[in-house]
């Protein structure tokens, strides 16, 4: 297998100023990748495009909030302008909360939480496919277990990330015939700093981790491995044997997958 499959292909990182979408960017730039990194910060963008430029890439920034449907489309149009190409769509841009549902101020702050996993992944994909479809390219949708079953205190972001995984698998069927796959990605706990902005009960971000994050997966790590199921157009790849078991066990012991969850948050590993 071409040990860098990446080289030169266009890559559209969203969510790449920070965390897996920052690690990414590092690992496809080690690739000779050329990357348009979206993210709303400007100031850590920068600094992302410059350590990929110094990693190998070469990479353009550009400020997206992907709630907003006309940044979306001017990403991908700035994309395409730059670089005449696209050729993957990674839609990692995300949003996490921590509260139980009973607990919440507001229920309007989940509308947050879906616009911008759920509807963020929906606009990126709707404007990026028709230059996808010309490359035979790929989208990636970087899920999470939660995409695979409920978890408590994470209500709204298991239902954006259930909706993601609706959306892409019905879309992979779609297009099966254009020769663009689908990727789906479901991370476990992985250390990062997402869940220092996750959202409290009130909706206001809640400041600090509440996982033991010297014991989850490196982001190093997780990035390494949707790599490679990139590089293989997987469709999805499950990263814990957690992950794994609790899908075969869903099947059987419904209620043994939701006691794991509950075990899961309250060791916060």
């Amino acid at each position: 297998m071409n040990n860098q499959p990446y080289s030169e292909k266009v890559i559209i990182i969203t969510g790449a100023s920070s965390g897996i979408g920052r690690e990414l960017a590092h690992q496809l730039a080690g690739q000779g990748a050329w990357l348009s990194l979206a993210a709303r910060d400007m100031e850590r963008l920068e600094a992302v495009r410059a350590e990929c430029e110094v990693l190998g890439g070469r990479s353009i920034v550009i400020q997206t909030d992907v709630t907003r449907q006309e940044q979306c489309k001017a990403m991908v149009q700035k994309t395409v302008d730059e670089f005449r190409r696209v050729d993957v769509l990674i839609n990692n841009a995300g949003i996490t909360m921590w509260g139980n549902f009973a607990d919440l101020t507001d229920p309007k702050m989940l509308d947050a939480i879906m616009q911008t996993n759920y509807m963020g992944s929906v606009y990126c994909t709707h404007y990026s496919l028709p230059y996808l479809k010309q490359t035979r390219g790929q989208i990636v949708g970087i899920s999470s277990l939660t995409g695979k079953t409920g978890v408590p205190t994470r209500s709204g972001y298991a239902a954006s990330k259930h909706a993601m995984v609706g959306f892409f698998d019905s879309l992979r069927i779609e297009i099966a015939q254009s020769g663009v796959s689908v990727t789906m990605i479901y991370p476990g706990f992985v250390s990062s700093k997402m869940r220092y902005r996750a959202l409290a009960a009130d909706g206001t971000p809640l400041g600090r981790s509440l996982v033991r994050e010297g014991d989850v997966m490196p982001v190093e790590e997780c990035a390494r491995l949707t790599i490679k199921a990139m590089a293989g157009r997987k469709r999805e790849e499950v990263m814990t044997l957690r992950g794994k078991l609790g899908q075969w066990l869903k099947l059987i012991a419904p209620g043994l997958v939701d006691r794991i969850a509950q075990e899961a948050i309250t060791k916060g590993r």
